[in-house]
């Protein structure tokens, strides 16, 4: 699958959210541990993802997406040290990272609907990965706010299934970590 392709400049995150990258052991039990300290203390997570990090099954990279005003980031950081199995935590500025979501969706359609849609589908760069007589399952891969405007464009399709995964997000290369900035 060739990589998707750069549109120009980015729409981030909202301030109001941080994005955290958490580096975990990959044992049994740390991701309801972290969930579960989130819910202890009341702190709202937008959006959660996690899988095998790098090439190292030792480790899982945790993508945490956390509603700022909910609790101080440093109160979110200091509380997630403290868990045996973290090894990692870096704070990623929305203008500072890279981010993307999935999102597949399958839309009925009829032969009078097909095309408005393979409209839709094309302005949006997503990609038909299935197809019958009467639906159509599309994925998008891209940014948030890309994933936000197909979600509002297919809208007017009724009886649509749809699914989005939690964001993903790396630093830009070039970023020096949130640790080594220059203080300001």
């Amino acid at each position: 699958m060739a990589p998707e392709p750069y549109l120009g400049p980015e729409t981030h995150t909202p301030v109001r959210h941080h994005i955290l990258s958490v580096l975990v052991e990959n044992k049994a039990g740390v991701l309801a541990r972290v969930a579960g300290l989130f819910a202890r203390r009341g702190f709202n997570i937008y959006s959660l993802a996690v899988a095998p990090a790098e090439l190292h099954e030792r480790f899982s990279r945790i993508t945490i997406v956390v509603d700022a005003e909910s609790a101080p980031l440093e109160q979110i950081v200091g509380q997630l040290y403290k868990l045996v199995n973290v090894v990692d935590i870096s704070d990623l500025a929305p203008s500072d990272a890279v981010e993307r979501e999935l999102l597949l969706a399958t839309i009925p359609t009829n032969v009078d609907s097909r095309t408005g849609l393979l409209d839709v589908i094309g302005e949006a760069n997503a990609a038909i990965v299935d197809v019958d007589a009467h639906h159509v399952t599309v994925m998008l891969a891209g940014t948030p706010h890309g994933c936000d405007a197909f979600e509002k464009a297919l809208e007017s399709y009724e009886g649509v299934e749809l699914h989005r995964t939690g964001r993903v997000a790396l630093p830009r290369l070039g970023t020096p970590p949130e640790s080594e900035k220059d203080p300001e």
